[in-house]
């Protein structure tokens, strides 16, 4: 597995590395401070697994990050480490597509559990939040994030009135890709219809009325 850590703080990213180092299946591919600096790498690197800090003071916090990360890749995974255990944080995270939430107090072999199973494509999260209330948020997320980061942007685009050539240019990808995406789209959601996609759009907040 490929790794990426980021967090503001240069113990913590050196402590982390530590550890993972005495695992013989990982490599990490590089470290990063901030956001900006993580999405550059991510790009680069192409890791498997990102771990994020949620709380980075100067420029983009984690879950910009995160949603940025998830946009432009297709396969990377990213697990939250952080200090923050409210139930807006845990809830956030979800909506955000984060696969993986542990504690910074964590143990080094809860960590590696984490990563192998959101690489297996499994959802892991530790948090103190009751597990009937972390349910209940999970199926929300679930229902409204059927479509990955990407193709909610597509749906976003297509209700506001773009056209094909116009979502690609803005995404940076062809006409015809962006029109597979959208077939795509109608089949997981099981529409046929155009309208049903704007009210999808409306109803999962991909879209401000006004």
């Amino acid at each position: 597995m490929k790794v990426l850590i980021v967090d503001d703080h240069i113990l913590i990213r050196k402590g982390i590395r530590f550890l993972l180092e005495k695992f013989t299946d990982i490599q990490v591919v590089g470290e990063a401070r901030d956001g900006s600096e993580a999405i550059t790498l991510a790009l680069k690197e192409k890791p498997d697994i990102i771990l994020m800090d949620l709380s980075m003071p100067d420029g983009l916090d984690g879950f910009s990050t995160a949603q940025t990360i998830l946009f432009e890749t297709e396969e990377v995974k990213i697990i939250a480490l952080t200090t923050h255990d409210e139930e807006i944080y845990v809830r956030k995270a979800l909506k955000h597509g984060i696969h993986g939430y542990l504690l910074k107090n964590s143990h080094s072999n809860e960590l590696f559990d984490a990563m192998k199973a959101v690489y297996r494509g499994k959802r892991f999260y530790r948090t103190r939040v009751p597990e009937h209330q972390f349910k209940r948020l999970s199926e929300e997320e679930d229902a409204a994030s059927v479509l990955t980061v990407r193709e909610q942007e597509i749906v976003r685009l297509t209700s506001l009135g773009y056209t094909n050539i116009q979502i690609g240019k803005q995404l940076g990808i062809s006409p015809k890709t962006v029109e597979n995406h959208k077939a795509n789209i109608m089949r997981k959601l099981g529409f046929k219809e155009k309208h049903e996609l704007v009210k999808y759009a409306i109803k999962n907040k991909l879209i401000d009325l006004f």
